[in-house]
């Protein structure tokens, strides 16, 4: 008789599926209605994470991992580093609009780490993980849809996804169908086409991960290329200087980590599919082009760059622990489109060495996973991580990232993601360490439980 299977108790993994799915299918713009703060679904679902997580720490009975990790280090030296800024800040006097802000940041920012903390401690097994980062991929894939609505057929959808109890939070005004060069340039279900095209970016190297995933180890593997040729095509509609730039980035680190034959046939791939968009869409192709080789003509570009000294001349007022996370703000100061320069105004110097130091952390930590495995699988996810980290190291450069929740979230959850491959393959290394120790002293008791019994053997026989 077969031993009937039980169903799977809801974990950590569980819980991270529901935020992402909240987070990348229901629009950005949709908060929860009756909360004094502009509060998303997904970042409610993000605090509650943390409520969970700080739960389980107290009790032995639910299998959340304890102890060090370097990912979790860096949180905590980053939220130290925030949490001294906001007490900064707030001591000396702040306008009462700019002191709700520093709290709704601070509020977003706990739902940031509390995500992270979720992953890297709450995956049980490097399954668990990969459930999760499909959730991230398909959700992706999702916005990437909505996208190509928007983009092909001039069709938001998200204008019909009204549900009762969310009302539209005050982001309303940006339009999520901007015009470019006779394109439009779309967001899916983000904020913003920048938003969408940088984490668009981030997600195509997931994809093609579980592609390469599924067909080694024999499984059906059309639906993730389905979703990597979605994905790419809905980073084309983003129309996105960012999500080029983070892209080359991240496809230089993973050329650099590939096989020879894996690099050729991700460039054919990629060949193909550019062919297939200059079919498809005339123009968009020559759009990017010219992007690049206008640059420095472009009036987005030479906005971009004309605010560093009036950023500068605002960081020197306070260099440290800066004028208050998150008090620098639209339709009061000038928008820096560099989340680097924000930071420098809005947290100083400590809030851009946290934030930097958080995802190098992750690169790192993921790089060394791939050099302690021998699993081909977890060392290509290694490798992945890092990659899709380095993007919005280059696209704070571009935009002001963490005033985007999306993109913002999905980083937070990659860097878990690092700390939980760590995780695993330290207890496997420390499991792989029993295995061997037992294995001596069992040949060794073998042995003299041969020799003794061959010597009583002996004995007997002389006897007789």
């Amino acid at each position: 008789m077969s031993t009937p299977v039980l169903p799977r108790r809801a974990d950590g993994a569980t819980l991270a599926c529901l935020f992402v799915l909240s987070l990348l299918i229901l629009p950005a713009r949709l908060a929860v209605a009756g909360l004094p703060l502009s509060l998303t679904p997904a970042e409610i679902l993000a605090l509650s994470l943390g409520v969970v997580w700080v739960c389980a720490q107290m009790v032995s009975t639910t299998g959340v991992a304890k102890g060090g990790n370097p990912v979790r280090t860096a949180l905590f030296v980053y939220g130290m580093l925030l949490l001294a800024v906001y007490g900064y800040t707030t001591y000396l006097y702040l306008p009462s609009d700019e002191l709700n802000l520093a709290d709704h940041t601070l509020v977003l920012y706990l739902g940031y780490a509390s995500l992270l903390l979720v992953m890297c401690d709450g995956m049980g097994t490097r399954e668990r993980l990969d459930f999760v980062l499909k959730a991230v991929v398909i959700g992706g894939t999702f916005a990437a849809i909505v996208a190509l609505l928007q983009f092909r057929l001039d069709f938001d959808l998200t204008e019909y996804m009204r549900i009762p109890g969310l009302r539209h939070s005050s982001v309303e005004e940006v339009p999520t169908v901007i015009s470019r060069s006779d394109l439009r340039r779309v967001a899916g279900t983000l904020g913003h086409p920048i938003e969408f095209g940088a984490l668009s970016a981030m997600l195509l190297p997931l994809a093609a991960h579980l592609g390469f995933q599924a067909r080694s180890r024999g499984e059906a593997a059309a639906r993730w290329w389905i979703c990597a040729a979605v994905i790419a095509a809905g980073l084309m509609f983003s129309v996105s200087r960012t999500a080029v730039l983070g892209l080359a980035g991240a496809g230089l680190i993973l050329l650099v980590g590939w096989s020879n034959r894996r690099r050729l046939v991700t460039l054919g791939a990629f060949l193909v599919f550019l062919g297939v968009m200059k079919v498809l869409t005339p123009g968009l192709i020559g759009t990017f082009y010219n992007l690049f080789a206008g640059a420095g003509e472009d009036s987005s570009v030479i906005y971009r760059t004309h605010d560093y000294p009036f950023a500068m001349r605002e960081f020197a007022k306070s260099p440290i622990f800066g004028r208050g996370l998150g008090t620098w703000y639209p339709f009061k100061h000038q928008v820096f489109d560099n989340q680097y320069l924000l930071s420098l105004v809005e947290t100083g110097l400590v809030g851009v060495l946290g934030f930097v130091g958080v995802i190098v952390c992750g690169i790192v930590v993921a790089l060394r996973v791939r050099r302690m495995s021998t699993d081909p699988n977890v060392r290509n996810l290694g490798l992945t991580i890092a990659a899709c980290l380095v993007i919005p190291l280059l696209g704070a450069a571009t935009f002001d990232l963490l005033s985007f929740p999306g993109i913002t979230s999905v980083l937070f959850l990659l860097v878990g993601a690092a700390g939980a491959l760590m995780r695993f393959e330290r207890r496997d290394q420390r499991d792989r360490t029993v295995i061997s120790s037992f294995h001596e002293p069992a040949d060794l008791s073998r042995s003299l439980i041969a020799v003794t019994g061959n010597g009583h053997g002996r004995a007997r026989s002389e006897s007789s």
